[in-house]
């Protein structure tokens, strides 16, 4: 409470404040301009009946739901972010760049992303209409009004991330994941009022199960994101003329999720890919369409083979996406330059070797906890039986994962702050 007084009391962290609400006030206005020829009705009536949509709706902040000009939120740059850390498995030259060349390469990495959003923005918002226009969501347009749909729905998109830029520049916050967790966290009255209007006394263990269950579930989430093995780096000491330097002792922090939510992503990615190839089949060939289309469904509502499915894709993605984030071979060989290594590991190939165990270690706990949390709405649903009462772990995860690293933003603004004012 002291700090948060304390964040409105600093002139110049009050008005950062201020300037990221607006923004994402203005975010929120986007989400809700729809673009010509919605029937609002059909529309929720088939979010309700689609889990891939619904899920990307989370990373549209809400936009997709209502098929606004902010349809396609941040959610094409995160694809286009992937995209582009898997090319550094196929072309060593962005590996360099973003390992490499510091702070500069990584803004020209960036750079890449954001061109390559707008080709995926537009194949996305294209791809998305038409689909709904085949299932009669919305009117079909003629040429030229897909065109400008296609356009503003690419154009709001690039918007979006721009405003996700500008919040950023504000160093209180991640712009795309404060978007996100804005997204999330405006709809929360909708399921609270849900739960409220579905509670009779008869349930009322049930709720408050759910609530301590919850409550048990955040704090993992937020000891799963804070938990880290730190390893022990001592520098050695050289001499240069009179001086010496050096000798300093210091520890690099292993992260025990190192992949964060991106295996959540994947997971549920090739999850409910065949849903979408099976309502594309439906509308270009209905009777092999609704055979695929029928076998989905089987496989989605037996949710004892789906829920050990998305366990299992999760786990695995885990350890795929950590092999593409975390260079072992390049963190050993950086130590090597600079003078530094783990004490009792030789420099070179054996501090590798070192690092790729730890990490693979680290990696089995982060994936288990990941899997999970990926599980928990299937697990809740079936002890609880109340549709209602769900807990979607991937929204906690990103809830709280913003949470902390705004908090820790913010805290690191007024700690530089009370040193300004010692002088």
């Amino acid at each position: 409470m002291n700090k948060f007084l304390q964040m409105f009391r600093v002139k110049d962290l009050r008005q950062k404040i201020l300037i990221v609400v607006g923004l994402l006030v203005v975010f929120r206005l986007f989400t809700a301009i729809p673009i010509p020829g919605v029937d609002a009705a059909r529309l929720q009536a088939f979010f309700s009946s689609n889990q891939l949509f619904s899920f990307l709706n989370l990373f549209s902040g809400g936009g997709l739901s209502n098929l606004s000009v902010a349809t396609l939120g941040v959610g094409p740059y995160i694809t286009a972010t992937i995209i582009m850390q898997l090319l550094m498995i196929v072309f060593p030259k962005f590996k360099k760049l973003y390992y490499e060349e510091g702070a500069r390469g990584q803004a020209k990495f960036n750079q890449y992303a954001r061109y390559l959003t707008v080709p995926l923005a537009a194949l996305q918002a294209y791809g998305f209409l038409v689909l709904l226009i085949t299932q009669g969501v919305i009117d079909r347009p003629s040429t030229a009004g897909l065109v400008s749909n296609v356009v503003a729905i690419t154009a709001g998109s690039m918007i979006v991330l721009w405003l996700g830029e500008l919040i950023s520049e504000q160093k209180i916050g991640n712009g795309i994941s404060l978007i996100i967790f804005g997204g999330i966290v405006s709809g929360l009255p909708t399921v609270a009022t849900q739960a409220w209007f579905s509670f009779t006394p008869s349930v009322l263990p049930t709720y408050l199960g759910f609530l301590i269950v919850g409550v048990l579930v955040v704090a993992g989430v937020v000891y799963l994101n804070e938990g880290e093995r730190k390893v022990p780096i001592t520098y050695a000491r050289r001499v240069r003329g009179t001086k010496m330097y050096g000798g300093a002792s210091s520890y690099l922090p292993l992260k025990v999720n190192q992949a964060g939510m991106i295996p959540l992503i994947f997971a549920v990615s090739v999850l409910l890919f065949p849903q979408f190839l099976a309502q594309i089949a439906t509308a270009i060939a209905p009777g092999f369409g609704l055979a695929v289309n029928g076998f989905v469904a089987r496989f989605v509502n037996n949710q004892a083979i789906y829920g050990v499915a998305y366990f299992l894709l999760v786990f695995a993605f885990t350890y795929f996406y950590t092999s593409i984030t975390f260079d072992p071979k390049e963190i050993a060989k950086n130590l090597q330059r600079s003078g530094g290594f783990v004490p009792g590991i030789r420099p070179g190939e054996t501090t590798s070797e070192f690092f790729s165990h730890t990490v693979r270690r680290l990696t089995f706990f982060g994936a288990v906890f990941l899997g999970l949390i990926a599980i928990l709405p299937i697990i809740i649903q079936y002890i609880t039986g109340i549709a209602v009462l769900t807990i979607s772990g991937t929204a906690l995860l990103i809830v709280v994962a913003v949470a902390l690293e705004t908090m820790r933003q913010i805290d690191s603004q007024l700690t530089v702050r009370e040193y300004e004012g010692l002088r």
